[in-house]
Order: structure tokens, then C-alpha cells, then sequence
């Protein structure tokens, strides 16, 4: 998850799965795109997805999906090193219900090896 306006590094490439140029922020979500786009389950994707109406700010998610046979999964990419960190708690855990409240059960995180 990040802020809506989220101002870092940003690398834009155009993927075929992606239905908008794919941005991503940092090499987990990099390598992550790449996997969906060669993955041949995900029929598309989209890449930072505003979540609407949250109570504590404007954040997006990393990645929304949608399989072949038409369901939808989410993925969240973060670095391992701040999943003890009580914020980050708190963004995954609002990102889960706001999917969870929409009937998207397959919610994960993608976090990188170390």
C-alpha cells in the first residue's frame, strides 16, 4: 500500500495484462508485475488501485487481479523488513477488509526474500 500521491522512484512500463501503463515503486512490485504478466492464470491486472472512502487517508493497493475463470485476487507488496512495523500493520489489515467487504477472498502479500 501506499499514498495516493506517493512521490519515490517510479518506473513506468507498458505490459499486455496491465490495461494502463503499470507503475511500480520498488523491485518487489517490479518483479511481481513481471510475474503476472507471464503468468498464464491472471487473465489482467491493475496496478495501484485507489482505495475510496478509507477513514484513515487516501492509500492505494499494489496490485488487483483477475484470474481466467473471473475472480478477482489482491496482492500487496512489502518489504520484510516492515511488517513489524505498526503502521504497516494497520495499512495491510484496512486493505484486507476494504477487499474483504467487496467479496474478495484471495488477499496475500508479496514480500521479498530478505
Amino acid at each position: 500500500m501506499r499514498k495516493k500521491n506517493y512521490k519515490g522512484r517510479c518506473e513506468k512500463r507498458s505490459l499486455g495484462k496491465c490495461s494502463e501503463i503499470c507503475r511500480t515503486y520498488d523491485g518487489i512490485q517490479y518483479v511481481y508485475a513481471t510475474f503476472l504478466q507471464e503468468n498464464d492464470d491472471i487473465a489482467s491486472f491493475r496496478c495501484n488501485v485507489l482505495l475510496e472512502n478509507l477513514d484513515i487517508g487516501e492509500y492505494t493497493t499494489d496490485f488487483l487481479c483477475t484470474r481466467t475463470n473471473g475472480d478477482l485476487l489482491v496482492r500487496e507488496c512489502v518489504n520484510r523488513k516492515y511488517l513489524s512495523k505498526p503502521l504497516t500493520v494497520k495499512l495491510l489489515d484496512e486493505s484486507r477488509l476494504y477487499w474483504l467487504r467487496r467479496g474478495v477472498t484471495d488477499w496475500g502479500l508479496v514480500i521479498n526474500e530478505e
